[in-house]
């Protein structure tokens, strides 16, 4: 069995800091195989917001995949934001624009879909897609292969603005699908959600999971509770649960876990009771 926590949306510059102790000691009673970031570990992309986001992953377990978010990009320079949109991230947190972990149960790449052009919206290149194709594709199916990105594939129900989906999203997923991808993992929307692929995305033979993290320790959500995901994976069986900071306090709690099986010829699909 793998455990992995997954984070997202740090969002250092407007962060509750009373969630920071108890989210990092969280994380080492969970005892994690692998720590995924899905991008936006800061609000502004500022040297000293990036610097507390370094002591934070530094303050966690490893192996990690961290991935940048839009907020990751400088937005009030614009000669940083179009020149090196992404120096402070490479300086302080990795210049792995393409982070990959595998072991002997799961494997996992990270995407960075963050750009320049836009304050929000995200988007994956052929040029990522022919990279990603080249790494993930050889890994053996026996493995339960992981995607991560900021944008989502998805949006969770009652969500219209399909504009917050990563552009080419399904460019992107024809080539994931060919490479047997399992799990979407992705931020950026600060709602916590699961949905399969193939309500989207109609390809024969194949359903993956995209598993969505609301945000860990920021202030700026509005929807819900902070939250993030742990994900235990064995065989071709999934558990996800949710870690749920419960109202009027500061602990991390876990809400009822939901569970789904890898079915040959269907994808994924959630095990009954």
């Amino acid at each position: 069995m793998r455990t992995i926590v997954h984070l997202s949306d740090i969002h250092f510059g407007k962060v509750d800091r009373n969630l920071i102790r108890p989210l990092i000691e969280a994380v080492h009673e969970i005892r994690p195989d692998l720590i995924v970031v899905s991008g936006d570990l800061t609000q502004r992309a500022l040297r000293r917001e990036y610097h507390a986001a370094r002591e934070f992953l530094l303050a966690l377990p490893g192996p990690q995949i961290v991935v940048p978010g839009n907020h990751d990009i400088p937005i009030w320079n614009p000669v940083a934001r179009f020149a090196k949109p992404l120096a402070l991230f490479k300086h302080f947190v990795t210049d792995n624009l393409f982070p990959f972990y595998e072991d002997e149960e799961i494997a996992a790449i990270g995407i960075n879909t963050a750009r320049s052009s836009t304050t929000k919206y995200g988007h994956i290149s052929r040029r990522q897609l022919s990279i990603i194709r080249e790494m993930l594709c050889p890994v053996s199916s026996e493995r339960i292969k992981i995607v991560v990105t900021h944008h989502p594939f998805d949006l969770p129900e009652g969500y219209h603005n399909k504009r917050q989906i990563v552009s080419k999203s399904r460019r992107a997923m024809a080539v994931l699908a060919e490479c047997g991808a399992d799990l979407f993992l992705a931020g950026h929307l600060h709602r916590g959600f699961i949905r399969h692929t193939a309500e989207r995305y109609k390809i024969e033979n194949y359903a993956a999971l995209i598993v969505q993290a609301g945000t860990a320790t920021s202030w700026r959500s509005s929807q819900e509770m902070n939250s993030f995901n742990i994900i235990r994976c064995h065989d071709n069986c999934v558990e996800i649960s949710r870690m749920v900071v419960t109202a009027d306090s500061h602990v991390f709690t876990a809400n009822e876990p939901e569970r789904f099986e890898h079915i040959e010829g269907t994808g994924w699909q959630r095990m009954r009771d």
